[in-house]
Parts: structure tokens; sequence; C-alpha cells
């Protein structure tokens, strides 16, 4: 059986992660609070982070950078802000 959490993205109950995929305390709160869905839409977001601010994994303030964009994006309810990004809009 799935293991659910409380998301604090979705605000509901979803099924969780299934290890810590972050180190640390906030990985552990990730694990705790995040669902696998929520974990999702912030892999896509930090994808177009990571290409768009063309920001090097291997540079400490480059991942401190995207730690917080992270917890703002989880945790406090805050859309991730790429400079010149216009989402697509669907035509249908």
């Amino acid at each position: 059986m799935a293991r659910t959490v409380n998301c604090v993205y979705l605000n509901k109950e979803a099924e969780g992660l299934g290890f810590q995929l972050y180190p640390g305390d906030l990985g552990k709160r990730i694990f705790d609070n995040v669902s696998k869905e929520a974990w999702a839409l912030w892999q896509s977001k930090q994808t177009m982070l990571i290409n768009e601010k063309k920001l090097n994994m291997m540079n400490v303030g480059d991942r401190k950078f995207l730690e917080e964009q992270m917890v703002n994006f989880l945790f406090e309810g805050k859309d991730v802000e790429i400079e010149g990004y216009v989402p697509q809009k669907d035509d249908e």
C-alpha cells in the first residue's frame, strides 16, 4: 500500500514519496509533508530555473539559491519566477 502524506503544497492527502530524496532536516520535512505529485511539479520548476539562470550545481551559492526557491515553492506557496518566461496557453 502506498504511503500517504497530508501534502502542504496541494493541501490534501496524497501519495507520499517513496524515500527521502533530499538530505538533512529539510529532506525529512519534504519526505513527511510533500507528495509525489508536488515533488514532480517542483522538479519541472527546478529544471527551468537551472536552465534559464544557467545555475551550476557545483557552485555553493547556486545550490543555496535553488534550495531557497524550493522552500518558497513547496512550503510558502510562492511560484518560481523566471525572468522572460511566459507560460504556453492551450488554444483548445
